[in-house]
């Protein structure tokens, strides 16, 4: 005999009950998404950003504490913050360990500024920055290997495979479908046009920059709601280069600093044109150094990085392979720009990481090292390259560490 049926009188007698507790719970809910204490994450079908989406702790690092000033932490608790094998997207460039190398302590240090600490990196905070946008990281290969790292950073946050990856030539394009959010890098090795421009076929003899014309790449970088740029090791080939500045046909030689400060004020001159500050931001990579001659850490030496395995100590450190002319000229030509570029000046940082390069653990067009290459590390040691994970996280540590804080500003005075 079944039990029996409540009556009509139980029933309504239960619902004050029932209607406080869905009260209670709402008001619990609403509670947790604009407590400012909370670190939440929302659900990706949400298209509205609760006010405690960003800590106004979070978003304000960048502005009261520099970022850039500090020292490197041995730190194997909370790095590496992926691993090679959980990162489909990694290219054979940068995966050192698959390629050979025996040690991993280049992956265990993490950047401390000195007055403050990075926000935690949390990937569903970033994708709900980018929700329905477009980041487009554009230079060479140092910026190629930014975007596979910010791709590593986000893309196991992802859950049910709904990710992609393709190629647009001179684009390749991460895709998180529930976000509707895209994560591009562009090959534009010297910022503006050159014979170095195909995603593939660059390798080029004589190399030859056109320094007032950026059209056949600007076309692809409008409407962009965030633009990462980098342009620097591709100009440092020699201390010249050839490169026209009006007719096609007039070419010269120019010292290196000079183009490159011609170039950027072509670039210059589009973003002023084009990009509308109130909905897009820029931001502008300084240059990642290199460490070719290791009697500049250790006098009386004759090696390059290879080998190395801890950074370089002290507060300072400053070695051949950054131009100061460079980052002169790029600083001098935002600092006159009307609408605000962020410089994110990485340079001194990674300058102490002498040991984080792919060295012989990599590969060289298209190839991985043979072993007679591996074992003849001073002709074929890279030390130019990065090895991810490693260094390039910590620039977009410090790459979200900023979207935190324009964010946080841009919604709370646009709502």
């Amino acid at each position: 005999m079944g039990s029996p049926s409540p009556s009509r009188s139980q029933v309504l007698s239960l619902f004050p009950f029932a209607l406080a507790s869905i009260l209670t719970i709402g008001i619990v809910k609403l509670y947790l998404e604009n407590s400012h204490s909370v670190r939440i994450r929302l659900h990706p079908a949400r298209r509205s950003y609760p006010a405690g989406f960003i800590s106004p702790s979070e978003a304000s690092v960048v502005s009261q504490c520099n970022v850039f000033d500090g020292r490197w932490v041995f730190d194997n608790a909370t790095r590496p913050l992926y691993r090679e094998q959980s990162c489909p997207y990694l290219t054979k460039q940068v995966t050192c360990r698959k390629n050979g190398r025996p040690d991993s302590l280049y992956q265990n240090w993490r950047w401390k500024p000195n007055d403050c600490e990075l926000p935690k990196f949390d990937a569903i905070t970033l994708l709900e920055i980018l929700r329905d946008k477009t980041m487009m990281l554009i230079g060479d290969s140092i910026q190629r290997t930014q975007w596979e790292s910010l791709v590593c950073l986000i893309q196991s946050s992802i859950i049910g495979g709904r990710k992609s990856l393709y190629r647009d030539p001179p684009m390749k394009i991460f895709y998180a479908e529930e976000f509707n959010a895209k994560i591009v890098f562009y090959w534009n090795p010297f910022i503006v046009e050159s014979n170095s421009d195909h995603a593939l076929k660059h390798t080029v003899y004589k190399r030859l920059v056109n320094l007032d014309s950026v059209e056949k790449h600007s076309k692809h970088w409008k409407g962009v709601d965030v633009l990462v740029f980098e342009s620097y090791v591709w100009w440092m080939y020699k201390p010249v280069i050839n490169a026209t500045n009006g007719p096609s046909h007039q070419i010269q030689e120019y010292n290196v600093t000079n183009a490159y400060r011609m170039a950027m004020k072509t670039w210059a001159n589009w973003i002023e044109s084009n990009v509308d500050p109130r909905t897009q931001r820029v931001f502008f990579m300084s240059p990642s150094p290199t460490h070719l001659w290791s009697w500049e850490w250790r006098p009386g030496s004759d090696e390059n990085c290879f080998n190395e395995t801890h950074p370089i100590e002290g507060r300072s450190y400053w070695g051949t392979g950054s131009s100061i002319e460079i980052m002169g000229a790029v600083a001098d030509v935002l600092r006159e720009m009307k609408i605000n570029v962020t410089y994110m000046n990485i340079t001194q940082l990674s300058e102490f990481r002498k040991d984080g390069h792919t060295t012989v653990y990599t590969e060289r067009r298209g190839k991985l090292l043979t072993k007679e290459q591996k074992a003849d590390p001073k002709n074929y040691g890279d030390c130019i390259h990065w090895c991810l994970p490693g260094v390039p996280d910590t620039w977009n540590e410090i790459l979200y560490a900023y979207l935190l804080h324009e964010f946080y500003h841009l919604f709370n005075t646009t709502r």
